[in-house]
């Protein structure tokens, strides 16, 4: 039996960006094939319960990756035997993975360069 999360709990957890959400569904893909719970499952677990996917935004997502050609998707049955459909990274999504990882690593040196900046003081 799982316990629902206090909102502290929700509260602190950290919306995703769309862009965000598509690399994290990439890279999930990246270790198998998954459905979109497990997809959402995975992403809640690797990040130690901080990321919480919307299943308002995963399936949209989902759909978009597909139609770009990223994720490719199959119907099959899941672990508790319901009908679910099963994504996997295609040829294509690795190669946009890599790119929106590298893409990933600028951002986040430059918001370090400006977060760490010290603030010039007044009249200096």
């Amino acid at each position: 039996m799982t316990t629902q999360p206090d909102r502290t709990d929700v509260d602190d957890r950290i919306e995703l960006l769309q862009g965000t959400l598509d690399i994290l569904i990439l890279r999930t893909l990246k270790r198998g094939a998954q459905h979109g719970q497990g997809i959402a499952r995975a992403i809640q677990d690797t990040s130690g319960d901080t990321l919480l996917v919307d299943h308002g935004s995963l399936y949209p997502a989902l759909q978009r990756l597909e139609k770009k050609r990223w994720i490719s998707g199959d119907w099959g049955v899941s672990s508790n035997n319901r009908r679910a459909r099963f994504y996997e990274l295609t040829a294509s999504g690795e190669k946009q993975l890599v790119t929106a990882r590298a893409r990933w690593a600028r951002l986040v040196a430059a918001m370090d360069r400006v977060l760490d900046q010290e603030p010039e003081m007044e009249g200096s």
